[in-house]
């Protein structure tokens, strides 16, 4: 598991980017940061959903600490069939062919032969985009 996460300062973290908050992988959606104090360094408060389970997580630090982040993998993914919540996938680079359940953002505009964006870390996979398609 040492392999799949680095250590990254929290001063880099921006929203968009990957941070594991109580060992679950997760987007960034907002930083704030406050004052220095008297009696110590400026903290910040880092707001993130789950990726695979789109739960809210919070990480509070100092500014000058470092943070887990998850490296990821993103792949390119053909849909070949579509069947209530879950898509059959095709990996383009290997053919090998997989399910995943569709997140409930992308229920409408996921349809076979469209080409997704797979996020791929601590041995899972979760659709995060339609790239494009037929």
């Amino acid at each position: 598991m040492s392999e799949e996460i680095m250590y990254i300062s929290m001063k880099d973290l921006k929203p968009g980017r990957f941070v594991m908050i109580d060992g679950v992988p997760c987007k960034v959606v907002s930083v704030d940061t406050s004052a220095p104090g008297k009696h110590g360094a400026a903290k910040m408060r880092v707001t993130a959903i789950g990726i695979f389970d789109g739960s809210k997580k919070t990480l509070l630090k100092p500014s000058d600490a470092d943070a887990e982040a998850p490296v990821i993998n993103k792949l390119r993914a053909q849909v070949v069939s579509v069947t209530e919540n879950i898509a059959q996938l095709m990996d383009l680079e290997t053919y090998e062919t997989y399910e995943l359940p569709i997140p409930e953002e992308l229920k409408h505009s996921l349809k076979p032969a469209s080409e997704v964006e797979i996020l791929e870390t601590m041995n899972r996979k979760a659709i995060m985009r339609v790239v494009g398609g037929a």
